[in-house]
C-alpha cells in the first residue's frame, strides 16, 4: 500500500498550520536545526521569516538551501519534508509578510499584538522545493 501523499494532499497539508522543523547545513557539524514559522504556496514555495543576524540567517546565507519538515502530532501521524534552493531574500514587511505570518500562527489578535511587540527585523528566505518525502498512515484505513 502506497502511504505516500499526492501532490493535491501535500499542498493542503502545508496550508494547515503546522509548526515546522527548519534543517540547514553546518559545516563541520550536524545541521542546525530548529523549529519555525513557514507558509507555502504552490506557485512561490516554502517561506520562512527569521533575523539575518540570527544562527539561522546566517546558515541560510551561508548555506543557500533548507529542508523543511511539517508533521501532524495527531494520529494517525502524517508528515511532509521539502528541500531545495533558497531563491529569495529580502527583508520582511510587516503587513505583507510578518503580519499574515503572524495572523496564521496566532490568529489576528494575538497575532497584531505580537507584530507590534517584536518590531520587524526579519528576512523572508523564499525555498524553491526541489525534493519531498510525505508519509500519510491514515491511508492505512481506507
Amino acid at each position: 500500500m502506497n502511504l505516500n501523499m499526492s501532490v493535491e494532499e501535500r499542498e493542503a497539508f502545508l496550508r494547515e498550520v503546522h509548526v515546522g522543523v527548519i534543517s540547514i547545513e553546518d559545516p563541520g557539524r550536524g545541521p542546525l536545526a530548529a523549529p519555525i514559522w513557514y507558509d507555502y504556496d504552490p506557485s512561490v514555495g516554502v517561506w520562512v521569516l527569521t533575523e539575518p543576524g540570527s544562527k539561522k540567517g546566517r546558515a541560510l546565507d551561508k548555506a543557500g538551501r533548507f529542508s523543511l519538515v511539517a508533521q501532524s502530532e495527531e494520529m494517525p501521524y502524517k508528515y511532509v519534508s521539502v528541500e531545495g534552493p533558497v531563491v529569495e531574500v529580502r527583508p520582511a514587511d510587516q503587513d505583507a509578510d510578518s503580519r499574515p505570518m503572524a495572523h496564521r500562527y496566532f490568529g489576528k489578535e494575538f497575532g497584531d499584538a505580537y507584530v507590534e511587540s517584536s518590531g520587524n527585523q526579519s528576512s523572508v528566505y523564499v525555498m524553491s522545493p526541489e525534493r519531498w518525502l510525505t508519509l500519510d498512515y491514515a491511508k492505512l484505513r481506507r
